[in-house]
């Protein structure tokens, strides 16, 4: 069993929590990782984006002027791409982007990247997080308290209005509830604040 400390909010260590090795040691796969997080955002994609091409284009298809003696350029009708308002080379049209990734990929990818974050020691432990009447201030201290610098994501258990008010207006920090923790979300931060209590459900979840 993985043995990690425990802090309080002024990063005072309070105590050990040990966790399933199934869940939080395991091997890094970055391979299955990337193709996940990939899918992951595939899939959030509306896929509704739908442009007109050359064909498409209403209005007269008659040539704008005589092939030559003008002196200008030689041009068709209207609606080639080159004039304002005409069709669009390889328009974009509706298409779905969904990728199927199974159950066992996804709760693989997703213990490996949270266990490589253990490893490199950017994982934080805390026994529980409240911030001062919900203040910025009280979020600002504690990030600077524990050297938070980087993109930070902040797992509770359950939706914390506290923690989500306290660290709105701080950039590069999100607050979410640890059934909605993706893989996405693990590689696209540096660090990640557990609660105590987040952490367990979670293992529980993928044991």
């Amino acid at each position: 069993m993985a043995k990690l400390k425990v802090y309080n909010m002024k990063k005072d260590a309070v105590g050990d929590i040990e966790l399933n090795d199934g869940v939080f040691a395991v091997e890094y796969n970055e391979a299955l990782v990337h193709q996940v997080v990939v899918a992951l955002h595939n899939n959030a994609r509306q896929g509704t984006k739908s442009t007109l091409t050359r064909s498409e284009v209403r209005g007269s298809k008659k040539k704008l002027y005589r092939q030559k003696g003008t002196g200008g350029a030689r041009h068709d009708e209207k609606s080639a791409p080159i004039f304002t308002g005409g069709g669009v080379v390889f328009a974009p049209k509706p298409r779905d982007f969904r990728e199927k990734i199974n159950k066992k990929m996804r709760d693989i990818a997703f213990s490996s990247a949270v266990s490589q974050k253990i490893r490199q020691n950017e994982v934080f432990i805390l026994d529980e997080i409240n911030f001062a009447d919900a203040k910025t201030k009280a979020a600002v201290e504690f990030l600077n308290t524990f050297g938070l610098n980087k993109r930070t994501i902040i797992v509770t258990d359950g939706k914390d209005e506290n923690v989500i008010k306290a660290t709105g207006n701080i950039q590069k920090i999100t607050c979410v509830d640890a059934s909605l923790l993706n893989v996405a979300e693990v590689v696209e931060n540096t660090y990640i604040v557990f609660t105590k209590d987040a952490i367990k459900k979670l293992e529980e979840a993928y044991v």
